[in-house]
């Protein structure tokens, strides 16, 4: 009777000890993403602005969110490593930082990484509905990669944003 009971607490252990999982094996949000404490609106992790055209870039962001209230969001990173889909990097990252204001889902987010020769737009709920995934596709592919192509990064992303806005305010 004991050897039973000790065979079953012993099967119960062993499941209990597989289940678990150490702390160790997990990657958190905080170790994937970039962290945007002050809430900034341009974040060129990779340094392909001048000061100037982030500048001018934040200004024109943000003029547009207190006209608005739609929030855009740029980051510029090198690596999106674990992920190999600079899409769902994107969105996870827009998330992640809780781009838009909650009550309304109406934001919006471009990540650019220059070494992996990428670009992504995701959009919040709301935003999806305007700015579809082929209207995106469309802005990556005719304004920003054309000029990207001849190293005109800021250009690329300010027509591309520019062109973004005039569809989101149709």
């Amino acid at each position: 009777m004991i050897l039973k009971i000790l065979r079953i607490f012993l099967f119960v252990l062993a499941l209990l000890i597989a289940g678990c999982k150490s702390k160790q094996g997990r990657t958190t949000d905080e170790q994937l993403f970039p962290a945007n404490e002050n809430g900034t609106i341009v974040n060129d992790y990779s340094a392909i602005f001048s000061k100037e055209e982030e500048a001018v870039l934040s200004k024109k962001l943000y003029d547009y969110e207190i006209a608005t209230s739609h929030q855009i969001v740029f980051v510029s990173i090198d690596s999106i490593a674990p992920y190999s889909d600079i899409q769902k990097y994107a969105t996870d990252l827009s998330n992640y930082w809780g781009v838009g204001q909650k009550d309304k889902n109406n934001g919006l987010m471009i990540v650019l990484s220059k070494p992996l020769r990428q670009v992504g737009i995701a959009t919040s709920l709301v935003t999806e509905k305007i700015l579809t995934d082929s209207i995106c596709s469309q802005v990556i592919n005719t304004t920003m990669i054309s000029n990207f192509k001849e190293a005109l990064y800021f250009k690329g992303i300010s027509n591309g944003i520019d062109s973004l806005i005039v569809n989101w305010n149709q």
